[in-house]
């Protein structure tokens, strides 16, 4: 029998009837685990006979942890399979493997990929989210998964094991090993639910309302998170005071944990505790103990494992690691880990980045940017990419379009629906063409990373917005009625319907200044831009009821009539945001709507008059605006690239991102039905 196996069942002799296992509706107790184990091992035998590796396709329940201690009763490597794979990497990592068969919800099912040469001793091929996309599958012996669960017991005590409940896949080797195997060997109980019975029916949209819920209510005592998890978390209690009192000990890992969100969880009462590992070295090599408060650092060494640096700085680890990959057993040696880091007097280590360009997301997935950057060029939208966000939940790019009107928006949307999901482009923003004689290409075309987030950085702040908010501006410009209005392609109950709800905020401008200048009285460049818009801005809702009497509305009615919802929340959430967030976001809405209004005056206006036949009285608002706007343009970009605030800066950015989609929403909602044909 297995050495993992025989010391969790050893725990078993001595626990008796406590609980070992436990979904909320079963119990498997520590006296009952043998006979469990020993019935999947039969069923195994019977319908996947052989010596093959098995994989395990399941949600995290008792199914899972049972198939798991089974395959190590039978000396069958197990193959792991994480929710997150797409059905490729499914299929890449058990032919990778040689898989024999596959346990799922219904049933087993046999392969035919044939044997592969596996190193002696393996117990877990483990597979990585696959920096390139084609899974790596890291041979683990049970030795070293033992020997990693209690290091991990010796640095935190058995008293700390009361009910842990998974967050993470048990897929995932850190939860597979210090969640479960730890639990099991110092006697706690394993409380493991279904994820969409926890708010994680999709691992990468958290449902941290539900999450939290389900851990206050399972009475959990300890969870091992990822950064994303613990910001997901902590957010939530900020926002609604909840408090997790039962819980002791919260362990973070799988990439580094901004300082400033430990001291956040701190202050919410999370007992949050850092470490550092490798799939290649059993999952943890270094863990903090509990009450440690010198953030930064992921704690000591764990007793199976020697970390030194290299002389560049690169984190080594020495030890009985891992037996090699699929088809390549290991060479004896230390392991360069690829990090660089710091160890202090005390031997606590701290990560300090990425030796190479690999990104490891705040969810703990590794993503090559080559991978994705490859996807991306190949659309025909795109020329250039460079992908980024080490520590970030969602990926980031900076794009070059292969054309001045080639639609980003959809080569982008392109290039992620033939990527998994932790490795897809969230936030993407134009840019100049990366070239040798800027610094940002290499002369054999390669990227110069570091330079091309300089140019980023460096640029001046009216630059960073226009690129920052381009795909929400594209949003915005290809809603069908505003493509519509600037083709003059509309009907007049159209153009009034949109007159009509300029009123109902063009009303609210001059109240949304005063209250933006209240909030920043001690900027003074900024007030005395208020106050000139304020001088400028009086009175022109009068503008727009003129021009709606004049295209033959009712004005009186517009006025009694009252926003519609669109408008409404438009306009809410620039009063919410002014009076509870920074207030010099206001200036991202100036963006918005006066940059909106050049394109309506300049493309828009003359082709609608001219379309419907109205006179030039019932466009004032929007001519009038247009000329004004591009001076005040001007204005603003002087203005904001005169800042020296961070934080006021990314407000604006912020600002402009929701009002794009908001003023979106204004557009949206004007009926359709009544386009007016031109021959």
């Amino acid at each position: 029998m297995s050495m993992l196996l025989q010391a969790i069942l050893a725990r078993a002799e001595q626990a008796g009837r406590r609980v070992a296992l436990d979904d909320g509706l079963h119990q498997i107790s520590y006296a009952d685990l043998p006979a469990a184990i020993g019935d999947m091992a039969e069923v195994i035998r019977d319908e996947a006979s052989g010596p093959g590796p098995v994989g395990i396709d399941l949600d995290n329940g008792i199914d899972w942890v049972i198939a798991d201690l089974a395959l190590l009763s039978l000396g069958r490597p197990c193959i792991p399979l994480p929710p997150f794979f797409t059905a490729d990497q499914r299929s890449a990592a058990l032919a990778d493997a040689g898989a024999t068969a596959t346990i799922r919800r219904d049933g087993i099912v046999l392969h035919e990929y044939g044997a592969r040469d596996i190193p002696s001793g393996t117990a877990k091929i483990s597979y990585t989210s696959g920096s390139t996309g084609d899974p790596k599958g890291i041979c683990l012996g049970e030795s070293l998964m033992l020997q990693t669960a209690q290091a991990i017991v010796a640095r935190l005590g058995e008293d700390m094991a009361g009910v842990h409940v998974p967050i993470l896949p048990l897929a995932v080797l850190l939860e597979n090993v210090a969640g479960l195997y730890a639990t099991l060997l110092a006697g706690g109980r394993y409380l493991v639910k279904a994820s969409a019975s926890i708010g994680l029916t999709n691992p990468f949209m958290i449902d941290d309302a539900a999450l939290v819920a389900s851990i206050d209510n399972s009475g959990a005592t300890s969870l091992i998170l990822v950064p994303e998890y613990l910001a997901r978390i902590v957010d939530r209690l900020e926002r609604s005071g909840t408090r997790l009192k039962n819980l002791q000990l919260v362990a973070v890992g799988g990439s580094r944990v901004p300082v400033a969100l430990l001291e956040r969880a701190d202050r919410v009462g999370l007992p949050v505790i850092q470490g550092y590992g490798l799939t290649e070295c059993g999952s943890v090599i270094c863990l903090e103990g509990m009450g440690e408060r010198d953030r930064g650092t992921v704690g000591q060494p764990l007793r199976h494992a020697m970390v030194s640096l290299a002389p560049d700085g690169e984190i080594v680890v020495d030890g009985n690691f891992h037996l090699g990959t699929v088809g390549h057993p290991r060479r004896n040696g230390p392991i360069f880990t690829g990090d660089v880091g710091e160890i202090d007097q005390l031997g606590r280590v701290s990560i300090v980045g990425r030796k190479s360009n690999l990104i490891i997301t705040s969810f703990g997935r590794n993503v090559a940017p080559e991978w994705v950057e490859e996807q991306l060029v190949a659309q025909p939208q795109i020329a250039q990419a460079m992908v980024y966000g080490d520590g970030e939940a969602e990926l980031r790019a900076f794009i070059v379009p292969s054309a001045i009107d080639a639609d980003i928006a959809a080569g982008v949307a392109a290039a992620n629906a033939a990527l998994p999901p932790y490795a897809r482009v969230d936030r993407w923003q134009p840019g100049r063409p990366f070239t040798p004689a800027d610094g940002t290409l290499t002369p054999n075309g390669r990227l110069r990373r570091a330079a091309i987030m300089e140019r980023a950085i460096n640029r001046p702040f009216f630059e960073r917005l226009c690129a920052e908010t381009a795909p929400a501006r594209a949003r915005l410009m290809a809603v069908p009625q505003l493509q519509a209005g600037l083709a003059g392609r509309i009907s007049r109950d159209m153009y009034l319907t949109y007159l009509a709800q300029a009123y109902h905020h063009v009303r609210h401008t001059v109240p949304l200044m005063r209250l933006a200048r209240e909030g920043l009285a001690a900027k003074p460049s900024l007030v005395q831009a208020l106050d000139d818009y304020i001088d400028e801005e009086e009175g022109h809702e009068q503008w727009v009821l003129n021009d709606i009497s004049a295209a033959g509305g009712d004005a009186d009615a517009v006025m009694t009539a009252g926003a519609s919802p669109a408008t409404t929340r438009m306009v809410d959430h620039a009063y919410a945001t002014l009076r509870s967030g920074n207030p010099a976001a206001f200036f991202g809405m100036v963006f918005v709507l006066e940059g909106t209004s050049i394109a309506l005056a300049s493309n828009g206006a003359e082709a609608v008059r001219s379309s419907l036949g109205l006179p030039k009285s019932a466009f004032t608002y929007l001519t009038s605006h247009g000329a004004l706007d591009q001076d005040h343009m001007r204005f603003f970009e002087t203005l904001v690239n005169g800042l020296d605030d961070r934080e006021d800066e990314d407000a604006i950015v912020a600002m402009a991102n929701d009002i794009f989609d908001l003023f979106g929403g204004i557009f949206a909602a004007i009926p359709m039905e009544a386009v007016h044909e031109v021959a």
